[in-house]
């Protein structure tokens, strides 16, 4: 068992033995152990190195499975919607896996979207300390000073969140539209960052589409393409979480 990992009960709905519900009535009920030892705890966390057993039965646990998908606009970055409206999910219908997306790109924000089925690989990939380099190029409204975008580096305070990026480069500037392409680099991704950002600057985002995730990139993809990582990219992603960690 470990404070890393992914819920006890989550692992074993996961397995498609029994729903979340039931999991949980099971644990309750002493009938699941982890390791040989019988765990009652709700939200104890496991690793794939555990071994779990349901009425002394080990359960198969799901193949890990990873993708790189480019978001449309006018999609959920989730795996359903109270609304009916299209998910991401949907745009990968061939993968029986429960895949779910990590971290979120707005409804109208494009981009790499990455989608797994491993909640630790998630969680690291998440977490502030790994400090994972994310890179966006955005269309804004209005063109602003160099004071201004230094504005980003310093970071600005918007509801209690301090937003702020690890650097920017200004890509084109158009005098007679008065707008600017700027492509901006975050560590760290809280609800519509950049949006909220430079919109607390002066100038508010007309498009916005992610670019890269750590080494990844979107080529050879259309929007509402996906692609599964290769076995070098995941072990990249892998050995950066690691190098990134407390850096």
């Amino acid at each position: 068992m470990t404070n890393q990992g992914e819920r006890l009960q989550k692992v074993i709905a996961h397995s498609g033995i029994t729903s979340r519900r039931k999991a949980e009535q099971l644990i309750l009920e002493g009938k699941v152990k982890v390791n040989s030892t019988v765990v009652k705890e709700l939200g104890t966390k496991v690793s794939r190195k555990d071994v779990i057993e349901v009425n002394g039965i080990p359960i198969e646990k799901e193949k890990q499975v990873y993708f790189i998908l480019h978001k449309p606009r006018g999609v959920i970055s989730a795996v359903s919607d109270d609304k009916g409206r299209e998910v991401v999910t949907d745009l990968l219908p061939g993968v029986s896996e429960r895949i779910f997306p990590i971290g979120r790109l707005d409804y109208q924000t494009t981009g790499l979207l990455l989608l797994t089925n491993d909640g630790e690989f998630a969680n690291q990939l998440m977490h502030p300390k790994h400090q994972m380099e994310k890179v966006y190029v955005t269309k804004i409204k209005g063109i602003p000073s160099k004071e201004q975008l230094n504005m980003m580096i310093k970071g600005v305070k918007v509801d209690k969140d301090l937003l702020k990026a690890k650097k920017y480069k200004v890509m084109t500037t158009d005098k007679r539209k008065k707008t600017m392409l700027l492509e901006i680099t975050l560590t760290e991704g809280k609800n519509r960052h950049i949006r909220r950002m430079m919109e607390h600057i002066g100038f508010p985002v007309l498009k916005l589409k992610r670019e890269k995730y750590g080494p990844l990139t979107l080529d050879g993809l259309n929007p509402g393409q996906s692609r599964p990582l290769t076995l070098q990219e995941k072990k990249t992603m892998n050995k950066l979480i690691l190098e990134n960690v407390d850096k």
